[in-house]
């Protein structure tokens, strides 16, 4: 029972409902399933490498246990389940994951057959150098700062991000009604592609196109077309056809196998593998003797080795067409953009890392003027008491206490308290004349740097100039050749290429059956051989016409009518053992 003093409200059901439903979908949305379009990352992300950053744990120092790196970051910074925390810290240490790691992980943390990553109490990890780069210059107040879930301590809303990491490293995320699936890419085009909006802020998406040429996947493997390449980055969405490489190497006895040297981006090797064996004990893919997996740290081999007398570009289509060898990618650029989510094209995330990079720039340059500024207050009242020498000694001599002294010297002098301070905490060898020396030359540098700063601030272009400069030093330090191959899209594949092109023989009954049988179904009958029979019929039926074709050669069937029909001889009724005796097929 309710006590009288109680507050009861009387809402409406429905409205409550779809009001706590919006305020948990953007909940969702915001803070935690989608990746912010400055730094690329999502909370969870970010607050590991934000953890890891404040305790040290950097790419030059030891390893630490990854049960340590969960129970900072949960403790501290994202309240949710280790499994999760630990989930996100693996996902980039794991090198076919991200295209370039930002955890530097060491012990087993899964492989591309899908074993799991061992436990945490197994397995050690530290931030990779590219991930000290993400973290570079916070501690110069240049981004914003937000309490943590128990406001005792301070976390960043982003990343200052000395690289495009949202679209180097892409991502992928699942929120209310939404999600994301942005592909990775080359660090070095990226950084041309930005240097590119830099110089040129009206350019168009097109203009780009010239240094970025598709999305880099960790895996390698090759992009058939660019025209989904070029919809995705003009729309944000696009549907990218991935295939894995693979080769022909010629064997003895005519025995040819394919070599797979890589696979598209996510699959899964062990059940890549599991489906071509399924497929061939299904005789769903013919002409594949046995399956191997040479794969090693230097990188996957899978060895298909084929049947005397195969096709192994047939088998290899067929492969293409029925197995995760090829598959498609979905891209949806979606990303969280002054709070809200948005698909964006291609110029659209480079021009918002832009902004970002000037905003980080200005915000340092406002913080280092500012300390510049402090120190040469303090060295000019440095300057002041060398100058006045004696008589600051005597001042000082002669009072009480500390206290007495700053009073005293601010009085005498004009000095702040600062300066005061800075005097009193002199020690006796910084008065000797080479001591001076050094201290005017600190001033004179501090000067020259206060200059700089005040001119960059001043002028824009110049922080541009600057934003360049550093882009450019990413590129040499972590840029590198691109592993995934883009290739003209040759269309789907014809039924052509899944079926050898061999000699078959088409026979047809009196009745009006037809059936098609192998070459080898008929051998040269010698002396005293015996017949085999090849096509059985019905009572009252025989074979009237027996004719040589080949599987990819076209019948024509002509009607009292003077009609005229056609059919592909490899779809007419087939028997693949010699000497079949299974019924044909009637014609239509």
């Amino acid at each position: 029972m309710y006590d009288h003093k109680d507050r009861v409200d009387l809402v409406n059901i429905e409205e409550e409902m779809q009001r706590a439903y919006i305020d948990y979908s953007m909940s969702v949305i915001i803070g935690r399933a989608l990746p912010d379009v400055r730094d690329g990352l999502k909370p969870g992300n970010r607050r590991i490498l934000f953890a890891m950053g404040e305790r040290g744990w950097n790419h030059s120092k030891p390893f630490v246990k990854c049960a340590k790196v969960v129970g900072e970051v949960i403790g501290n910074y994202h309240p949710h389940g280790d499994a999760a925390v630990y989930d996100t810290l693996v996902r980039m240490a794991q090198d076919f994951s991200m295209r370039y790691l930002l955890i530097d992980g060491q012990g087993n943390f899964g492989s591309v057959d899908g074993d799991p990553p061992a436990a945490y109490r197994y397995t050690e990890c530290r931030l990779d150098k590219l991930a000290g780069e993400m973290l570079a210059d916070i501690e110069k107040r240049t981004v914003d700062m937000q309490p943590n879930y128990d406001e005792k301590l301070m976390e960043p809303k982003v990343l200052p991000a000395r690289i495009p990491n949202l679209l180097v490293n892409g991502s992928t995320g699942i929120a209310v009604g939404m999600a994301t699936n942005i592909p990775p890419h080359n660090l070095g085009e990226i950084i041309d592609a930005t240097v590119h909006v830099i110089d040129n802020p009206e350019c168009e998406v097109e203009d780009l196109l010239q240094f970025v040429k598709g999305p880099d996947f960790p895996t390698g493997g090759m992009i058939c077309g660019m025209a989904e390449i070029k919809r995705m980055y003009l729309t944000g969405r696009g549907l990218l056809k991935v295939r894995g490489h693979a080769g022909i190497e010629e064997g003895s006895q005519g025995k040819d196998s394919i070599i797979v040297t890589s696979l598209p981006y996510t699959v899964n090797k062990a059940n890549l593998i599991e489906s071509i064996a399924r497929l061939v004990n299904d005789k769903k893919i013919d002409g594949i003797t046995d399956i191997r997996d040479e794969s090693d740290k230097d990188g996957v081999r899978i060895v298909i080795e084929t049947k005397r007398g195969a096709m192994p570009r047939v088998v290899l289509n067929n492969l293409y067409r029925h197995t995760q060898m090829a598959t498609t990618f979905g891209a949806i650029m979606l990303a969280i953009d002054k709070g809200r989510p948005k698909v964006m094209n291609l110029k659209d995330m480079i021009s918002c890392f832009v902004a970002h990079r000037f905003e980080v720039f200005t915000r340092r340059f406002q913080f280092e003027l500012e300390k510049a500024k402090a120190r040469a207050h303090i060295l000019e009242g440095l300057k002041i008491a060398v100058d006045n020498l004696t008589e600051v000694v005597k001042i000082i001599r002669e009072s009480r206490d500390r206290d007495t002294a700053r009073t005293q010297l601010m009085g005498r002098f004009g000095l702040s308290e600062i300066q005061a301070n800075a005097i009193l905490d002199m020690r006796l060898y910084q008065l000797t004349g080479l001591e001076r020396e050094k201290l005017e030359e600190e001033y004179r540098q501090i000067i020259m740097e206060i200059n700089r700063l005040e001119d960059l601030l001043a002028n824009p272009q110049k922080i541009y100039g600057v934003i360049k400069d550093d882009l450019a030093l990413m590129k040499q330090q972590y840029g590198d050749e691109r592993r995934t191959d883009i290739v003209p899209d040759e269309g789907e594949i014809a039924i052509e290429d899944l079926i050898a092109d061999k000699g078959c023989i088409i026979a047809l009954s009196h009745g009006g059956y037809i059936k098609r049988m192998p070459v080898s179904t008929f051998r040269q009958q010698r002396r005293g051989g015996k017949g085999v029979v090849g096509m059985n019929t019905k009572e009252e039926d025989y074979v009237e016409h027996v004719f040589t074709a080949s599987t990819h050669d076209y019948l024509l069937f002509f009607t009292e009518t003077g009609r005229v029909h056609w059919k592909k001889s490899s779809r007419s009724p087939g028997s693949r053992a010699r000497g079949a005796r299974q019924g044909a097929g009637q014609l239509p």
